[in-house]
């Protein structure tokens, strides 16, 4: 092995994907096991496709539905990140997305949807594990943004570092990053921004992973109007409106940093005794501007410039 890191770029999921290997000699093989795999997450878990197996569980909402194993995979996760954060964080917030606007392929918006019929939470939705069977509660739509993207990159990050031969492979699904291998010396270089389409000019914060995830949750990057965005405070049915426009938490995969710093932008008030409490780093942005870590996360003096 080289040593000398190379990357590919491409859109998908509406949003980027980019691969990095430490080996240019996977690059080829690592990108086309995560092309495999976010090809699948899109199949079984888009709320935007026709054909997707969503789709199809949400339009039999109150009848029991059989899906693929990864489907059933993805909403046993979604269903562990409400269980883990008291709710904060609810698959069952599909409808109330579509009143906010959101309403399109990933990343995209919509002009809403009429009023939810039902206060069904997450409690609600019921898995048959022996006939892989999905029941929405009537009324209910699943939305599974909160996770499915993570679980797309632990599952690509392992999935490419295997085709690698055991070569260090970061993954990054719209800021959304896991990775897997060996690390390069140093570890794996990463830029932390409100939006991870941003350029150096930008404020942010360069810190290095070896292992694990790292998720970016912000209220600032897929908005459509004051207020509005794809985060919901499933209390409220509502756009989160807390006192963080933007936190990122690393933790030992993507999927749990994804659900911790969503839960934190939801329940901002107690988002920072939550997070020590866990032991888990993370850096919050304040609706002024300022900058809070926790739990380890690497010192403010890092910080860039604006």
């Amino acid at each position: 092995m080289t040593g000398r890191v190379v990357r590919a770029d491409w859109p998908a999921l509406g949003t980027t994907a980019t691969v990095l290997v430490a080996d240019p000699r996977r690059l080829r093989a690592a990108r086309r096991e995560v092309e495999r795999v976010l090809d699948d997450i899109d199949f079984a878990c888009s709320r935007f496709r026709a054909d997707a197996e969503l789709v199809r569980v949400n339009a039999r909402a109150g009848r029991p539905t059989e899906v693929g194993r990864l489907l059933f995979e993805a909403v046993e996760v979604a269903l562990r990140a409400a269980a883990l954060t008291d709710g904060a964080v609810d698959p069952t917030v599909g409808m109330a997305l579509r009143r906010a606007g959101h309403d399109a392929a990933f990343g995209a918006l919509g002009a809403g949807a009429p009023a939810r019929i039902t206060r069904a939470s997450w409690r609600d939705v019921e898995l048959d594990l022996a006939r892989r069977r999905i029941a929405v509660p009537a009324g209910v739509q699943l939305d599974l943004g909160a996770t499915a993207k993570a679980l797309a990159a632990d599952r690509a990050a392992t999935r490419a570092a295997g085709s690698a031969g055991g070569a260090g492979v970061l993954v990054s699904l719209g800021g959304d990053i896991a990775v897997a291998g060996a690390p390069p010396p140093g570890g794996w270089g990463v830029r932390v921004a409100e939006d991870h389409r941003a350029d150096a000019s930008a404020p942010g914060q360069v810190v290095a992973i070896r292992a694990g995830g790292l998720a970016t949750s912000s209220t600032t990057v897929r908005t459509w109007s004051p207020g509005r965005h794809h985060i919901i405070d499933p209390a409220s049915e509502r756009p989160a409106a807390g006192p963080w426009r933007t936190v990122s938490v690393a933790a030992a995969s993507c999927v749990d940093a994804n659900i911790a710093s969503t839960r934190a932008i939801v329940r901002g008030a107690t988002a920072l005794p939550w997070l020590r409490e866990r032991r888990l780093p993370a850096r919050l942005v304040h609706r002024d501007g300022s900058v809070v870590t926790v739990a380890g996360w690497p010192a403010a003096v890092a910080e860039d410039a604006a």
